[in-house]
């Protein structure tokens, strides 16, 4: 005899607004006492921020499914919103393909924590399958362009910082966390390396080159520090944010006139990544460079490369060449 699955009503799947908030604080108190990364509790608290304002907007006084699906079709589509995305006029760009995917897992989470709580009978995330995360199409710098860049960070209020910057995010492909998180001690300049704290709480030492150890030691002779002082830091001498790292490349990026690719620490990712390959690195030290736990992202790099040695054969093609002169 077989025991059928329990079934649930509409009910068992909702649950009121104001007990949601309560349930959000405890979700957010948690994390912390299980130490997840500042990353992660910071995108946690972000999601959970959002889906109450949300349901405030909207006076909706209960979340379930129906709520549910309507705030991820909100998350696709806010930037056409006469107010902008979040009542933010400045925030009229469409989300990266990736984006969806993510707000469907850490509320798949949080829904989950709900029900291991006794605030829900059943997820009502299990009623929404997980949308299709499209692959972002990788678009890196050309090298005048980071030519272009560099000379626009040479030009800026904080010279000696954002050439340090630009240049380490070029020659490491570092993630904006993972820069933004560097102490000064972290840097040894006699080995050339750096410690990085990547996901998941997990250090690599990452190598740069000559180029980039001259900028940097340039930038730190500037000022007395601390070892454990950030290497980094904003104008008010605060340790610099993954969000003030990227106001600081789009602005390096309007001074340099780059328009057709995004001014953003990932672009710089992108490009170290494709640059490694095309001079001749292999895919498994580009992997433990990125800190991918797997080929599977490092491949599409790969992938790019490769379309790119294809393009510049055909333009250059010795056999072809020679056939044009006969």
């Amino acid at each position: 005899m077989h025991n059928s699955p329990p079934s649930f009503t509409d009910s068992d799947l909702a649950i009121g607004v104001t007990d949601l908030r309560r349930f959000a604080e405890g979700w957010l108190v948690t994390g912390e006492i299980d130490q997840h990364s500042s990353r992660t509790l910071e995108a946690r608290r972000f999601v959970a921020h959002k889906l109450l304002w949300f349901l405030r907007q909207r006076e909706y006084d209960r979340c379930s499914v129906l709520e549910l699906r309507q705030f991820l079709a909100y998350v696709t589509n806010g930037h056409k919103d006469p107010e902008g995305r979040w009542g933010n006029p400045g925030m009229t760009r469409p989300v990266r393909p990736r984006t969806v995917h993510t707000y469907h897992g850490h509320l798949r989470t949080f829904f989950n924590w709900i029900v291991a709580e006794g605030g829900l009978k059943q997820s009502p995330m299990e009623r929404i399958p997980v949308p299709t995360a499209r692959t972002d199409q990788i678009q890196p710098f050309t090298t005048d362009q980071v030519a272009a860049l560099l000379g626009a960070a040479r030009r800026s209020r904080h010279a000696r910082r954002d050439e340090a910057i630009v240049t380490l995010l070029f020659d490491t492909g570092l993630r904006a966390s993972e820069l933004c998180a560097l102490r000064r001690q972290d840097v040894d300049f006699q080995a050339r390396r750096c410690v990085v704290m990547g996901k998941g709480r997990k250090q690599r030492l990452v190598p740069f080159g000559k180029a980039a150890a001259k900028v940097i030691w340039t930038y730190l002779r500037e000022e007395p520090h601390d070892d454990d002082d950030p290497l980094f830091v904003s104008e008010r001498g605060e340790p610099l944010t993954r969000s003030g790292l990227l106001q600081l490349t789009e602005r390096l990026g309007e001074a340099a006139g780059v328009a057709a690719v995004r001014c953003s620490p990932h672009t710089f990712r992108h490009t170290f990544a494709v640059e490694f390959l095309r001079a001749g690195g292999n895919t498994f030290s580009l992997m433990t460079l990125l800190g991918h736990t797997s080929l599977h992202m490092t491949n599409r790099y790969v992938a790019l490369a490769q379309a790119d040695i294809e393009s510049q054969h055909r333009q250059f093609s010795p056999a072809d060449r020679l056939k044009r002169h006969n």
